[in-house]
């Protein structure tokens, strides 16, 4: 399995870095991880509706330029469908058995995803209705995919 994760922003506390580093290090046995960290776009004082659009849209940009055709791409989104986390251990499981083995997270940047973004995404999912700190979000959803690869092989871990 390769899993991809594209997210908005740098992560610039070490201890979120630390725990990327470990996830990593605990994926690494059961998945080829990339990570890829967009920039995230200015956002002026006061901005206008319209200019944040302009900025989820420069973003998409960046996003879809490292996504390539043959990838399934699932965003996080506060809309999508919630698991648990057995229920995206079955799906990731649907994913490698049908031929979807090389899978893209988007985590997107402070004002959400862009329109075309979500409209090359196969798949949105939930980490529920809450907004979370993207540096966190990054953290919760490594955890998940390493999570999801012991449950798929019965280790013990998930409790």
């Amino acid at each position: 399995m390769k899993v991809t994760l594209i997210s908005v922003g740098k992560l610039k506390e070490k201890y979120w870095k630390q725990a990327v580093e470990e996830y990593r290090k605990r994926i690494s046995g059961y998945a080829k991880l990339e990570l890829i960290e967009i920039p995230d776009e200015k956002e002026p004082n006061n901005a206008s509706a319209k200019d944040i659009e302009i900025i989820k849209e420069k973003e998409a940009e960046k996003i879809l330029s490292k996504i390539k055709d043959n990838q399934h791409v699932i965003t996080l989104e506060i809309k999508g469908k919630a698991f648990t986390s057995e229920g995206l251990a079955d799906e990731y499981q649907k994913w490698m058995n049908t031929g979807r083995s090389d899978v893209v997270f988007i985590i997107g940047g402070s004002n959400g995803l862009g329109g075309t973004v979500r409209r090359r995404s196969d798949q949105a999912i939930s980490f529920g209705a809450l907004t979370y700190p993207h540096q966190m979000m990054k953290v919760m959803l490594l955890e998940q995919i390493f999570r999801v690869n012991k449950i798929i092989r019965n280790e013990n871990y998930h409790k």
